[in-house]
């Protein structure tokens, strides 16, 4: 059920960021995930791959992480995990740092609730019948310290935020498939 649709080439054509370069030792792109970064009622353990970033422009203030499935059968996609003021230090995150509560990012992050309002990272559980998903992880360095959104916000109130701050994004793509 595969949609081929890219939805950041899409925001691309409203406003053409700068290219950030996005690397993990948890995610090959394009690849498979592995079973970790699937969801724990689906034989994973929900754990967020790690991920590594360079490249940012000068004026970067601060990084967002999202991850989005837009092959999900839902016709709005489904967000597994939004992450923003992350300061513009940090050029990493270990895995499972979308572990609940937030331990190992950093402090001041900002996790905002997932699609199942969780603000912790969701793993990989394609629908049967449903095809390949995508799982877009992209970073997004930003022309601000800080994003004041309200904690309950949703991923999609970020990515508003990020389109007018964003300098830079870079992505990586994990699939899984229940078929």
């Amino acid at each position: 059920m595969m949609f081929n649709y890219d939805p950041y080439a899409e925001l691309a054509t409203l406003k053409n960021f700068a290219p950030l370069t996005v690397r993990s030792e948890s995610v090959r792109d394009g690849e498979p995930f592995a079973r970790a970064q699937w969801a724990t009622g689906r034989g994973g353990s929900d754990t967020s791959p790690q991920l590594s970033w360079s490249g940012a422009p000068a004026g970067t203030l601060s990084y967002a992480v999202t991850c989005f499935d837009p092959d999900a059968p839902t016709g709005s996609g489904y967000w597994h995990w939004a992450v923003c003021n992350l300061p513009a230090s940090v050029t990493s995150l270990p895995e499972n740092a979308g572990a609940p509560g937030g331990a190992l990012l950093p402090a001041g992050a900002l996790t905002l609730p997932n699609e199942i309002r969780l603000t912790s990272f969701i793993g990989a559980g394609p629908p049967p019948s449903t095809g390949v998903h995508r799982y877009i992880f992209a970073v997004h360095a930003l022309d601000v310290a800080r994003l004041d959104l309200d904690p309950g916000s949703t991923p999609a109130v970020l990515g508003f935020n990020l389109h007018f701050h964003t300098l830079a994004r870079g992505t990586i793509t994990g699939t899984a498939t229940a078929d």
